[in-house]
């Protein structure tokens, strides 16, 4: 009996021990993530590196060699990663890769329907918009359920130019499936506008709503854009002028500019282009980047207008910024430098949302980054 009763209390205390070292302790709350890259240097195409809880970097090498590879975006199951290849001067190419632990391995190639694709991006159905700067085209494709693009391709010129030496034909520069939509937006820097959509799903063929079209500031240029989690607000960032423009969502379907804030500090003349915007999850503080005086723009967000307050400027610690991320937990905010070949990270303050420089770590000619 006294065996018997040792037994049992020694498989408590095991027991007991056990669960204590779970889950807490084995949770892994680092964040791998995906580097797009320009190769006309010394990149070789997409490298990957992890952000660790207290904000610094891992170098987890290079995953894929491909040309270009300036924009990436994951499939809905986040089992394929898509690349946009800005192959200057000739056409640009889209990519599909399967995603392995240590690796990328090529699926196909696409046409990507123009010149100098400069974004893509994915939704929960696979189909993909892309962005031709060059030629000022928007492109739909379809990632099939094997990981492969399929060869269907819908391609729709933009027209119309703006009123500065940048903006002398059309430049698509972005394209996003609007949420809780139907509607598709198309950002063209050259035409000055924003363009809409939707998607005729028999024919998988793009339907231009030319009534729905909004023109922006005299040269504004409409680069990139982020959506405040209410569905309400949508902020478009504007390279040429350097502003950040509400767009309020109306009840009937349709959209309206709303007021601009600048995303420069006051009495700042020096040349600057406005390159990447982010919006935090709970919608209270939006975020900038500034080519030129290479820092980030930190805006509070009213939550009952949807008006920005600056709050700062934070140094980015490199050299045209031309891309930043979130992590996926909000915490930390990850930087790349095109022209600095580096990546640098910041800590965010979630009740301020200021920002406090962490870690620094090479990477080569980096254009894009995507969190897992």
């Amino acid at each position: 009996m006294k065996t018997f009763l040792s037994i049992l209390c020694l498989g408590l205390v095991l027991s007991c021990n056990s669960k204590k070292s779970t889950p807490e302790d084995t949770q892994n709350t680092s964040f791998p993530f995906y580097v797009g890259t320009y190769t006309n240097a010394d990149s070789k195409g997409i490298y990957k590196y992890e952000l660790h809880e207290d904000g610094t970097f891992s170098d987890l090498g290079l995953q894929a060699s491909t040309e270009s590879p300036s924009y990436l975006s994951f499939s809905a199951d986040k089992k394929q990663l898509i690349a946009a290849n800005k192959k200057d001067p000739y056409q640009g190419t889209i990519t599909a890769f399967e995603i392995s632990a240590d690796s990328l391995k090529f699926n196909n190639e696409m046409f990507s329907g123009g010149m100098n694709p400069c974004f893509l991006t994915t939704n929960a159905d696979n189909q993909i918009l892309v962005a031709n700067y060059g030629s000022g085209t928007l492109t739909h494709l379809q990632l099939k359920d094997d990981g492969f693009l399929s060869t269907k391709i819908d391609v729709k010129k933009h027209t119309g130019k703006g009123s500065t030496s940048r903006q002398e034909g059309p430049h698509a520069h972005s394209a996003y499936y609007i949420p809780n939509s139907e509607d598709i937006v198309a950002l063209d820097l050259g035409t000055n506008g924003l363009w809409f959509y939707t998607l005729n799903k028999s024919t998988n063929k793009l339907v231009l709503h030319p009534e729905k079209t909004l023109v922006m500031a005299e040269g504004a240029g409409p680069r990139h854009l982020t959506f405040h989690p209410n569905n309400k607000w949508i902020y478009v960032l504007n390279e040429l002028n350097n502003t950040v423009t509400k767009i309020e969502r109306l009840t009937d379907g349709g959209y309206e500019i709303k007021e601009s804030t600048t995303s420069l500090p006051e009495g700042y003349t020096e040349n600057a282009y406005a390159a990447d915007i982010h919006i935090s999850t709970d919608g209270k503080f939006l975020y900038a980047s500034n080519r030129g005086p290479n820092t980030i723009a930190i805006f509070k967000v009213d939550a009952n207008t949807g008006e920005l307050t600056t709050m700062g400027f934070e140094p980015t610690k490199g050299e045209t910024p031309r891309n930043f991320s979130l992590s996926p937990d909000d915490n930390f905010l990850v930087v790349a430098h095109r022209n600095s070949d580096n990546l640098t990270s910041f800590k965010r303050d979630a009740t301020t949302g200021l920002l406090t420089f962490v870690d620094e770590i090479k990477a080569p000619t980096p254009s894009c980054i995507l969190f897992e």
